[in-house]
């Protein structure tokens, strides 16, 4: 299933899953959703909701509504957020996500911790102000289970160098690998933002390229691509951006 917008476009790559490309102009992330999987009246979890509005004035989360809405459902419903780390293009918008539905919201402990301390000199360095959000439960190295109805076990992988504890998700069932900022399609994370480290986002990079991965889903586009299909494409693309490590 595909759709698209001015401002995202919408693919379906498994059932109850859906990722939300960003295509406008200024910066934003790419954000995934899988639904019904939470029991109660709230059944969906977001992976990095994104900016509110960007440095370009585009109404990013007005837009990812929307594209949500298109596929069938509501930002309302969301019970989850899951942050794979804190930069302001990834969780800005958790404040509204949490108002319309009262979501929860998760990340690691390490970048909590750096989210209130240098993070937020990170914040003031694009003149923003940090969201305010107090997580449910800390991420962990191991398995998630999102909910009984449509049981989802996620593995949450530590992989910090983008960010001290950015974290990505490897859903083994359907062999997606949603990486936040640590590598991208023929790219990777920058690391001169607070607390980056080349060393360790090599490390990260060496691990996740272990995995078997049918599906990588990067936090943005290049100008090479965004979501990278089929195990070979995914493997060269490791050994391509190993080149810059």
């Amino acid at each position: 299933m595909f759709q698209s917008s001015e401002y995202f476009r919408s693919i379906q790559l498994a059932e109850d899953f859906y990722c939300y490309v960003w295509q406008g102009r200024g910066n934003n992330c790419n954000s995934c959703l899988f639904t019904n999987v939470l029991r109660g009246e709230r059944p969906h979890v977001i992976v990095d909701p994104g900016h509110i509005i960007n440095e370009l004035g585009e109404p990013c989360f007005d837009c990812l509504v929307k594209a949500i809405e298109g596929d069938g459902f509501r930002v309302d419903d969301i019970g989850l957020i899951i942050n794979t780390h804190s930069h302001p293009d990834h969780c800005q918008a958790n404040e509204l996500v949490i108002e319309r539905s009262g979501a929860w919201v998760t990340l690691s402990q390490e970048e909590d911790e750096f989210r209130n301390t240098l993070g937020k000199k990170l914040y003031s360095m694009f003149n923003m102000k940090a969201p305010q959000f107090t997580p449910l439960f800390y991420l962990r190295e191991g398995n998630l289970n999102l909910g009984t109805k449509n049981r989802v076990e996620l593995d949450v992988f530590l992989t910090p160098g983008h960010s001290p504890g950015s974290i990505c998700l490897y859903w083994r069932e359907n062999k997606v690998l949603i990486t936040g900022d640590v590598v991208f399609f023929g790219s990777i994370g920058r690391t001169d933002f607070p607390s980056g480290s080349i060393s360790l986002l090599k490390k990260s990079i060496d691990r996740l390229s272990q995995l078997d991965t049918e599906y990588l889903v990067p936090g943005h586009s290049t100008e090479y691509g965004s979501i990278i299909e089929g195990r070979q494409n995914v493997r060269r693309n490791f050994q391509a951006v190993k080149l810059f490590l």
